[in-house]
């Protein structure tokens, strides 16, 4: 399993991550961080991600997952130390338990309705700050680090 499994996503700021599962982002300009930090990792993402996505994402180790999965299983084959979680909103949730760390860049929207970050999600995390990596300052869009504080 890896020592750091981290949830990164681009979120509004009502905590939605797109409108509906069909959505292909347009919005989110944290994507060249986003490959920045995730090149040379394994990301792991919701069938649906996937389908959104429509094509591998180069220079990681893409792992598609059902809900039918085991998580512990799907950690427990990837090889690199560190790895991302980067959606949806189930895959999200049924990962949860094992997020060592968390990436979250809120988005100036507010979607009303849509994908939330958490779906089915029902367990509270506690999370320490670690740093802020800004995006755009003029738009003031940043990214926000965590670790998670296990309990």
């Amino acid at each position: 399993m890896p020592k750091e499994i981290i949830l990164i996503a681009a979120v509004t700021i009502d905590g939605f991550i797109a409108r509906h599962n069909k959505e292909v982002i347009s919005w989110s300009l944290d994507l060249p961080l986003f490959k920045k930090q995730t090149i040379g990792h394994s990301i792991i993402m919701g069938s649906n991600t996937r389908k959104v996505i429509s094509k591998e994402l180069s220079g990681r180790k893409n792992i598609v997952v059902t809900r039918k999965d085991d998580p512990v299983l799907v950690l427990n084959n990837v090889i690199t130390n560190r790895c991302f979680i980067i959606g949806g909103g189930i895959t999200y949730s049924r990962f949860s338990p094992f997020i060592t760390h968390m990436y979250v860049t809120p988005h100036p929207f507010i979607f009303g309705k849509g994908i939330r970050l958490f779906e089915n999600f029902t367990k509270e995390i506690n999370l320490q700050f670690k740093k802020i990596i800004t995006v755009d300052e003029s738009k003031g869009i940043h990214q926000y680090q965590y670790k998670v504080e296990k309990v």
